[in-house]
């Protein structure tokens, strides 16, 4: 995740001056003034991970909002918010994978408000995402259709499409659309 860490022993956490402290459960101090996480943290998903770390070390100044821009297509670009900050751009070529994945990062991060905005170029898979997503969550979120006109930057490498595709997933995830609701189906039956 290219994060940059001190390694102490246990004895120095109560003096260590950072701000985030990682452990095992039993060499975690019963107080500290710093956040603490455990290593049964390492069992979700590296997007859930950065997103919680992100959680921890917010100031409450930024909105608690799980942000998911997706540009569907051949190629299917997603750029995850949390809190304000980007924590994943990638690339996928399945929308039942790429619901898979927005599944678990909707299930492991905890934001008052979730939010799915999907770019209409392709309404097909558009539309295949969010059956998935509607099958592999089981909660409600909100979705909204974005018109995704202008939002391809000229790429002078014609080779990095990928990297256009992430781009233009982070643009459709800042442009607001039409708004749906979307609650589980054992709710709506």
């Amino acid at each position: 995740m290219n994060l940059e860490y001190d390694s102490i022993v246990p004895d120095q956490i109560p003096t260590y001056p950072g701000s985030l402290i990682f452990t095992t459960e039993g060499e975690s101090p019963r107080f500290a003034s710093q956040a603490i996480l455990n290593e049964e943290i390492l069992q979700q998903d590296p997007t859930v991970i950065q997103g919680i770390i992100i959680e921890k070390l917010d100031s409450g100044l930024n909105p608690s909002e799980l942000l998911i821009g997706i540009d569907p297509g051949q190629r299917i670009g997603i750029s995850v918010s949390y809190f304000g900050r980007e924590i994943e751009r990638g690339l996928y070529t399945s929308p039942e994978d790429l619901a898979s994945h927005v599944a678990k990062i909707l299930g492991g991060l905890r934001a008052e408000r979730k939010l799915v905005r999907i770019g209409n170029g392709n309404m097909q898979v558009a539309k295949q995402i969010t059956t998935q997503l509607n099958l592999k969550f089981c909660s409600h979120f909100e979705l909204e259709f974005v018109d995704e006109r202008k939002t391809t930057k000229k790429i002078k490498n014609y080779n990095k499409r990928g990297k256009r595709d992430m781009l233009s997933a982070r643009f459709i995830a800042q442009r607001e659309g039409y708004r749906h609701f979307v609650l589980p189906l054992s709710r709506t039956g």
